[in-house]
């Protein structure tokens, strides 16, 4: 296989080794991804609406929501918005877009359970990928942050796109750009699979924000002191007002890391003048793993012996163009999905009919459902944990606050399967192929029934815990209905007129009761408080092993 790639690449090449700065690409997108948990800002177990929290922060705030295209006039309305929408199947129809208006007081089904929120005062970024080389440009499409009702899941999408860069600068960016912070340092002092630099550039092309990987003390003494890795200055400031929740920084909106510091990422890449890329090229871009020689797999052979069968997507895919439908592959292992083509063919490029307009539409949001239910479950998993950690059996606050964190977890659990959660997003073959290749590499199902698992033995956990206070309670009151019944008895006795007391005054006969009324309190309460031992004498009595009363009153063992 490795012979083919070297033979493929040498007659493209005329004989000519190439490398991937050779290759010229004439349309570059990449959407990068970033999921988070959000913290809730009070102690109080409270579900906040984050996204309203969001948008009431003033005139300070960068973010604004965007307006639902199916809300404005129908003359607006855009067939591509039609085209995306018939995509999906009911059920997703009615998550990613409501189901119009409803005729329930209160539904929430009328609008969509996501919020968008929208920033425009950033449009490029200027990336320094290695020491020494020179700076690439990259523009600015969106970005957006989506808001999930009643899930504490946040995901960040940023969109950026370039028609002046070559195949090694793409293989680069894909590797290094969607990081938030460095894996490691190398001697020098750089941050390991790192930029050397990242600025975001306003309108004007000034720097909003740059960097700080190479500030290699201030993330050890994050680790160090909050036992959670920081988050570089560019994405920090990319999210503000939203802070870090394991920093000092004051903020009501608080996030923390849900995944690898690695963001998934999507990159549709359109070769020009006729290049065609190499088996080595396509693996490279299948795992976003940099830039390399056109002619060198990145990885032995034998990893890679089933590489075309389990990550690629090849529909649209044929050697010598034999096929109707224009040229395009499909990839992921699950933290990408990487779509190749050539610029050349005017509908792989096309922003409103082609695979570009499909890639930034229909396919981001199958890819963005993935990664939703992925970040969700990650999500219930980190609350589970620290529910578990803070549980004491022996301590009665910690099993009721135990108890109420997996009540919450449960109801949550419960919304997400019946409106979240899908097996399937669409009937068309290529958006439910491609849910399903990057469903697979997310170990998605997997996850969902470790989660719950997880929740099933919390809650038997508690009904198991609740039975046994029911019964122990039922044991106690056993015992005292025992024991009050010789008292039931005696004044049951006592009462059938032997005692001529009905001609006592009113206060002789108040005293009387207050004597008899409170001695039966006591022992009552101390009957009570030793219920428990009472009952294990009562129980060695009933099976014939006290030793402590005579031999003829004790009952045989059958």
């Amino acid at each position: 296989m490795l012979d083919e790639v070297r033979s493929e690449s040498i007659s493209a090449g005329e004989g000519v080794r190439r490398t991937s700065a050779d290759v010229g690409i004439g349309q570059f997108r990449q959407i990068l991804l970033w999921p988070i948990e959000l913290v809730t800002p009070t102690p109080e177990p409270v579900h906040h609406d984050y996204a309203a929290l969001l948008s009431k922060l003033g005139p300070h705030n960068p973010w604004k929501v965007i307006d639902d295209e199916f809300t404005g006039d129908p003359k607006d309305f855009q067939e591509r918005h039609y085209n995306e929408f018939v995509t999906f199947l009911p059920p997703v129809q009615r998550f990613l877009y409501g189901s119009g208006e409803s005729k329930v007081a209160g539904s929430i089904n009328a609008h969509s359970p996501i919020t968008t929120f929208r920033r425009t005062d950033i449009t490029a970024v200027r990336v320094v990928l290695t020491p020494g080389s020179k700076p690439v440009t990259l523009n600015i499409a969106h970005v957006d942050l989506y808001f999930f009702y009643e899930i504490d899941v946040a995901i960040l999408a940023l969109e950026l796109y370039s028609d002046d860069i070559n195949l090694a600068e793409v293989q680069d960016v894909m590797f290094r750009l969607g990081r938030t912070h460095p894996a490691y340092w190398e001697p020098s002092g750089a941050a390991g699979h790192c930029p050397v630099k990242v600025e975001f550039l306003s309108g004007d092309g000034a720097v909003v924000v740059a960097s700080d990987y190479d500030d290699r003390e201030k993330f050890l003494a994050q680790v160090c002191t909050k036992r959670a890795a920081r988050v570089a200055a560019h994405w920090q400031y990319l999210l503000s007002p939203l802070v870090p929740h394991h920093s000092d920084l004051p903020g009501e909106l608080r996030y923390k890391q849900l995944e690898y510091y690695r963001m998934p990422q999507m990159a549709l890449i359109a070769t020009k003048g006729g290049q065609e890329l190499t088996r080595a090229d396509y693996v490279r871009l299948a795992f976003a793993s940099g830039p390399g020689d056109c002619s060198e797999l990145p990885f032995s052979q034998r990893h890679l012996e089933d590489f075309e069968e389990r990550y690629c997507y090849d529909r649209y895919f044929g050697q010598h163009n034999e096929i109707e439908w224009p040229q395009s592959r499909y990839m992921s292992c699950g933290h990408a999905l990487v779509v190749t083509g050539s610029a050349d063919n005017p509908f792989f490029v096309d922003p409103k009919h082609g695979c570009l307009n499909s890639f930034r539409h229909e396919h981001f949001l199958v890819f963005l459902i993935a990664h939703f239910h992925k970040a969700t479950l990650l999500m219930f998993s980190d609350r589970l944990t620290g529910a578990m950690s803070r549980l004491d059996v022996q301590n009665k606050n910690a099993i009721a606050a135990f108890r109420s964190a997996s009540r919450r977890a449960l109801q949550t659990f419960l919304r997400f399967t019946h409106r979240y959660w899908f097996h399937s997003v669409s009937n068309q073959t290529q958006a439910h192929d491609i849910f399903a290749l990057c469903r697979r590499h997310l170990e998605i199902d997997r996850l969902f029934d470790d989660i719950r698992q997880e929740i099933q033995e919390m809650s038997e956990f508690l009904e198991n815990e609740a039975m046994r206070k029911q019964s122990d309670t039922v044991t106690r009151l056993t015992v005292v209905t025992t024991l009050g019944l010789v008292g039931t008895t005696v004044t049951g006795f006592l009462g059938m007129n032997l005692l001529d007391w009905a001609n006592q005054t009113a206060s002789w006969r108040i005293q009387a009761f207050l004597i008899v009324l409170i001695p039966t309190i006591l022992l009552t309460l101390i009957t009570i408080a030793k219920s428990r031992v009472l009952s294990d004498m009562m129980e060695s009595l009933s099976d014939g092993t006290a030793t402590w009363v005579p031999k003829f009153l004790r009952t045989r063992k059958s």
